[in-house]
């Protein structure tokens, strides 16, 4: 399977987050800015999905330690570490909007 580069460029993630924003992207596309580079068969959109098929979405894969994420093909070190980095901001994102909810209530 070929990389990105048969897309329409307004099809290719990081040109359409460029053009249209983050928001119009799909979850898979937003991952696969994250990861970069696929594996031989298997483009950075299609690994994007099968991270997210295999930990039912976003949500899935925020609540997924680091030891899951281990075991997918296709994520060698540089890839995990940059990946658990991500989803630890996230993670300590939404810590603090539920703390600060709280504290109003």
């Amino acid at each position: 399977m070929p990389g990105l580069a048969h897309l329409p460029e307004d099809a290719r993630p990081r040109e359409k987050l460029l053009q249209r924003g983050p928001a119009a992207l799909a979850d898979a596309e937003l991952l696969a800015l994250l990861l970069r580079t696929g594996l031989p068969g298997l483009n950075v959109l299609q690994l994007a999905q099968s991270l997210l098929d295999r930990f039912n979405g976003l949500a899935g894969l925020l609540q997924a330690d680091a030891h899951a994420i281990e075991g997918v093909k296709g994520l060698g070190p540089a890839k995990r570490a940059e990946l658990a980095a991500v989803l630890e901001i996230a993670r300590r994102v939404l810590r603090r909007i539920i703390d600060q909810h709280q504290m109003r209530l």
